[in-house]
This record gives C-alpha cells, sequence and structure tokens, in this order.
C-alpha cells in the first residue's frame, strides 16, 4: 500500500504539471516561442484565489458547505478571470511587438516579463510567506480499511487534468478556432491569407494557457499551501521539462510528460533522496531527450531550406 500511496502522490503532482504543461505547449505550437513567464501567471492566479477567498469567507460561518464551497469556487473563476485578462495584456504589450524578431529577443523579454511580475507581486502582496487552504478542503477518501488514502485534492487535480485535455483536444480538433489555431500553427503566412486573424488567434491561445496557469496555481498551493511571490518558478521550470519530454506542442504528450515526470519526481524522493529528486528528473529528461530528441511523443519536423 505504501507503493500505491507514492503513486497517486506521483499522479497528483504529475496532473499539475501537466496542465501547466498544456499552457506551455499550446503557446509554442502556435506562436513558436516559449513564454517562461508562464509559471509567474500561476503565482498570480494562486494570489488572486488566496485573497478571494479570504476576502469572502468572512461572511460565511465556519466550517458550513457554503463557507467551503462558495469562497474556493469564487475565487477560483476570479484567478481565472484575472489570468486570462493578464495573459492577452502580456501578449498584447510585450510580445507582438516582437512577432518578427529572433528568437532570442522573445527569450529576453520573457525572462523580463518574469521578473516584472515576481517583483510586482513583492510590492503588492509583500514577500512574507501566506497559508493557502485547499479549495476542496483537507479530507481525504480511506480505502483499504485506512490502509490507502486518497486527498480530495487529489481526486480533484486528477479529474481536472483529464477534463482539461479532453476539453483542449475536442477545441483544437472539432471547433472553428481550434481549426484556425493549428492552421497558424502550420503556417501563419498561409493562415492569414486564408482569412484567419493570426495576432487574434495568438492572442486566443495566451488567454487559455494563462487560465490553465490559474487553474494550476490553484491545485499546486492546494497539496503545497506556502505562498510567496517565486512560488510559480519551481513548478512552471518542471512543467516545461515535461512539455519537453513528452514532446512540446502535443496535448497528450505535455499530459504524458506531466504525469511521468510527477511520478518520476515523488518516487525517488522516497526511494532514493529527496535532495536528490529534482536533479534526477532532469537526469531522466536528458536521457530521453538523447534517444528521442523530439520528447515521447513529439514528432520531428524537416524543413527545406
Amino acid at each position: 500500500m505504501v507503493f500505491l500511496n507514492y503513486l497517486i502522490s506521483g499522479i497528483s503532482l504529475g496532473s499539475v504539471y501537466a496542465i501547466i504543461a498544456l499552457g506551455y505547449t499550446m503557446v509554442y505550437g502556435i506562436a513558436k516561442m516559449l513564454n517562461f513567464a508562464h509559471g509567474d501567471v500561476i503565482m498570480v492566479g494562486a494570489y488572486v484565489c488566496f485573497f478571494g477567498m479570504s476576502g469572502l469567507n468572512q461572511y460565511f460561518e465556519p466550517d458550513s458547505l457554503a463557507a467551503l464551497v462558495i469562497p474556493s469556487l469564487a475565487g477560483t473563476v476570479l484567478a481565472i478571470l484575472v489570468c486570462t485578462v493578464l495573459g492577452v495584456v502580456i501578449e498584447r504589450l510585450a510580445y507582438k511587438p516582437l512577432r518578427q524578431a529572433g528568437s532570442l529577443a522573445v527569450l529576453i523579454t520573457a525572462i523580463g516579463v518574469s521578473y516584472f511580475l515576481q517583483n510586482a507581486a513583492q510590492l503588492l502582496w509583500s514577500s512574507s510567506p501566506k497559508m493557502f487552504s485547499p479549495v476542496v478542503g483537507r479530507g481525504s477518501l480511506q480505502l483499504f480499511g485506512g490502509q490507502l488514502s486518497v486527498s480530495y485534492v487529489t481526486i480533484v487535480t486528477v479529474a481536472a487534468c483529464i477534463v482539461i485535455m479532453l476539453a483542449l483536444t475536442y477545441f483544437t480538433g472539432r471547433t472553428k478556432l481550434g481549426k484556425a489555431m493549428r492552421a497558424c500553427s502550420e503556417d501563419k503566412a498561409a493562415a492569414q491569407l486564408m482569412g484567419i486573424d493570426v495576432n487574434r488567434t495568438i492572442s486566443l491561445t495566451f488567454a487559455i494557457g494563462s487560465a490553465l496557469a490559474a487553474v494550476a496555481g490553484v491545485l499546486y498551493l492546494s497539496a503545497y499551501p506556502s505562498l510567496v511571490p517565486t512560488t510559480g518558478s519551481l513548478p512552471g521550470i518542471k512543467a516545461f521539462t515535461a512539455a519537453v519530454f513528452g514532446g512540446i506542442g502535443s496535448i497528450p504528450g505535455a499530459m504524458l510528460g506531466g504525469l511521468l515526470l510527477g511520478i518520476i519526481e515523488i518516487f525517488a524522493g522516497a526511494y532514493i533522496s529527496t535532495q536528490l529528486s529534482t536533479a534526477i528528473v532532469f537526469g531522466v529528461l536528458i536521457v530521453v531527450l538523447l534517444v528521442k530528441p523530439a520528447g515521447l511523443l513529439g514528432k520531428v519536423v524537416r524543413e527545406k531550406v
């Protein structure tokens, strides 16, 4: 049962990485750029949800059903709305002017946006840690006479990951806007000639990716409740690793990479060393990329020069 407990913890952590990685992979797949400020959007979403929940909790009786459901739901929705708008603003102000610039200029801009968000959060909310309350309570489901414990946060996280991946797969494959995104991913110039508004499509991609970052931030802080302005940096980097691991640009690859990364990290910390778990994760990534450079589900694209 100890093994199963570790496996469930790994799947839960991996599901958060997968949700974040889906945001990375969508932006890269459409705009062909790496948004390294994505991790800090996670942090902003977590802060918005935290203060939203804190402000609403005072209007409900402690430990009541309304106090459990309404502040959590309202805080999460508010975080999604704020991060969606923030993602569009970041794209319009920071990345749109660099549409024709080289990848190095975009990368430096992304790092600059990341530092700006971290310092803005520190000025607005201070650098002192804040304890984040789980959005679904602290209870757990006891199985096999209490030998196997599955927290409610884990159940909600895994369910959210599956629903989001299925929704994105349907959206990109069956809807008009999703097909426009795929067209822009293949060839922006040709898509524009066919009447697709490329700038609006890229803005929509950033909006969706930022909304996913908000969801991931809320779920991540529900499991690891210490909230500071640099909270999103480490999970953001690991989720980027997961996206590369699974094949960046691939929605199923982002989910697979996130799940595997979470499982590897938990088992490495449990059976080898908690101090070396992160190093082991990146070591596995290096091995995978040496064997399969495009990632597990990625495709090698040949370009004519």
